[in-house]
């Protein structure tokens, strides 16, 4: 295989990262990290990568999603005042920030979907075992009328409305 200079294979990126080849290619998926290719179309990793990568390997550490990762990496970084790392602009976090809650506000109407479904779902679940109660009631001999007459009893009260008052023409 035909070696690009200063470059490591795959095996030896996650070997050193402290992680597993597949976890080098999910990131290559997420668009993360784009490695070059050998001829033989092989994965090589310079440098750079390798220092992308170990960002985002302490990012996750610290808890931050792959989607907030891929969100600030994308985004451009530029130095600190005090001579360390590069940092996030506050440009790139109030944008961050917007895709962030937009992303949750997304969610949130999911949620809400969710539990409304898991609410129909429990009321048909309901239904359906009083509909099997009955059938197996029916099926050990039960007389209809008195399988029926239980299940009126069991129905839940319905509300009477009070009837209204016309009031007299003038």
């Amino acid at each position: 295989m035909a070696h690009v200079p200063d470059t490591i294979t795959v095996r030896e990126a996650a070997e050193r990262l402290g992680v597993t080849p597949r976890t080098l290619k999910y990131y290559e998926e997420l668009g993360i990290v784009v490695p070059v290719r050998s001829e033989g179309r092989y994965r090589l990793y310079q440098a750079a990568d390798l220092e992308k990568l170990s960002r985002v390997l302490r990012m996750r550490s610290l808890g931050f999603s792959l989607t907030t990762i891929t969100a600030m990496i994308q985004k451009p970084f530029e130095p600190s005042e005090d001579g360390g790392r590069p940092r996030l602009s506050n440009a790139s976090l109030k944008e961050l920030k917007e895709t962030l809650v937009k992303q949750l506000d997304a969610l949130d109407t999911r949620v809400a979907q969710v539990r409304r479904e898991l609410k129909d779902a429990a009321t048909m679940q309901a239904q359906l075992r009083r509909d099997i109660d009955y059938v197996e009631r029916r099926l050990t001999g039960e007389s209809l009328e008195s399988v029926l007459e239980e299940r009126r009893r069991e129905q839940p009260a319905k509300a009477v409305l009070p009837a209204t008052r016309k009031r007299p023409e003038k």
